[in-house]
């Protein structure tokens, strides 16, 4: 079991003919992804060609809308590899289609974009009313299910599957603490990006740990700036039975001034590190004060 991405998943690449799109196809059907196809207007009605992870060759087609390649394709997931300056458009148009999960990889989307292609999601209901577009990121790493498959840029050659599931807002201490805990596996790795406004939240990701199976034990990574970390606090006290383990980045960011991510900014007390630290703790959550410290503390709740 897995969240949002599982062998079944049938991937496209929007933006698969630029520079990005080719390398991170190249490696995700390496990872064993089922990728299917690519989009690029400009180019439509050619093909790509790769290697998937049993050594054959493959053509991927490449087709001129989202729409188009669901059809030909039976897509259900997107990668987004767009330009900033396109991301908004490309986002709408999957989201338009019906694409079921869209990874939304661009750093560098002005916030204004991600809010209208937020509210486009939400607004955008199947018939039982469910939001039919999940989106991750943007500004972010993707998502991985060790052994089945890769929707983005994580490495795929440090873990393996098992029993912990990981949230994480950094794409490097996501990498790092699944090299970490590489020897207990993962259900699924997502990271959710830094940006202020993110497709999926800490709390989207935990509910859907919380209700998978062979998820036994949750790591959730956040950093300094916004109340994500302090929300995901109350919601882990109020619905999550698995045991939770956390580490915040930015213990010793200054005061007023923005690290590495767009929404890690501190104003006063709100949103730093301690104050995050204290929410996640009174929530039962342990909380380590190094990514080392943290998959120590995952051991102990969960030895696998």
């Amino acid at each position: 079991m897995s969240i949002f991405l599982n062998s079944d998943s049938r991937v496209i690449v929007q933006g698969i003919t630029g520079g990005e799109g080719t390398k991170h196809t190249a490696l995700m059907l390496q990872a064993g992804t089922n990728v299917v196809g690519g989009v690029n207007a400009r180019k439509a009605g050619t093909t790509v060609s790769h290697t998937d992870a049993n050594g054959n060759t493959v053509e991927l087609p490449v087709f001129g809308t989202v729409a188009e390649a669901m059809e030909k394709t039976g897509a259900n997931t997107s990668v987004l590899f767009v330009p900033p300056a396109f991301t908004k458009d490309a986002v709408m148009e999957a989201i338009d289609a019906g694409i079921g999960l869209a990874v939304v990889i661009t750093e560098g989307v002005p916030v204004q974009d991600s809010a209208e292609f937020w509210a486009h999601a939400q607004a955008t209901t199947d018939a039982n009313g469910k939001q039919r577009t999940q989106i991750i990121g943007p500004n972010c790493p993707g998502i991985i299910t060790p052994g089945e498959a890769l929707a983005g840029i994580t490495p795929a050659n440090i873990t393996g599957k098992g029993g912990v599931g990981l949230v994480s807002k950094s794409g490097t201490l996501t990498y790092q603490m699944m090299y970490e805990l590489r020897d207990l596996g993962f259900s699924t790795a997502i990271g959710i990006g830094g940006d202020p406004i993110v497709g999926t939240t800490h709390i989207d990701a935990l509910a859907a740990f919380e209700a998978d199976p062979d998820t036994r034990a949750i790591v959730m990574i956040g950093e300094i700036g916004g109340d994500a970390e302090e929300r995901a606090a109350e919601y882990i006290k109020a619905h999550v039975t698995k045991p939770v383990v956390g580490y915040v980045a930015g213990f010793t960011a200054p005061e007023g001034k923005t690290m590495g991510h767009a929404g890690a900014i501190v104003s006063g007390s709100a949103g730093t590190a301690q104050a995050k630290k204290e929410a996640l703790e009174a929530a039962g959550v342990k909380v380590g004060k190094t990514p080392s410290e943290t998959a120590a503390l995952l051991r102990e709740v969960y030895p696998g």
